[in-house]
């Protein structure tokens, strides 16, 4: 798991600075009240839904199989759910 990035905020001067290199940027511009009014969202963001989505869930292996999965580098969930689908063509779960 990834560390946690810090937010690290302008300080006061470092925030004056900033405005300052706004202000005398000739490709800066001010977006009025009334803009912003009139400005529509360009479509749905993000990933489209999936066909088939997966449900969180819960759940303990043993050690060893996980350690197993885990070996095999990024993608082990991935692999985990692929072995459990063939197991699953395999055997009768009725």
């Amino acid at each position: 798991m990834k560390a946690k990035t810090k937010l690290v905020k302008n300080t006061p001067s470092g925030d004056a600075a900033v405005q300052r290199g706004i202000a005398v940027d000739p490709d800066a511009m001010e977006v009025s009240a009334d803009d912003f009014r009139r400005m529509k969202p360009l479509g749905k963001r993000g990933r489209p839904p999936a066909e088939n989505p997966k449900v969180l869930l819960t759940v303990r292996y043993d050690k060893d199989v996980v350690d197993a999965f885990k070996a095999g580098g990024d993608g082990w969930q991935t692999r985990m759910n692929a072995a459990l689908r063939e197991w699953l063509r395999e055997h009768s779960v009725s």
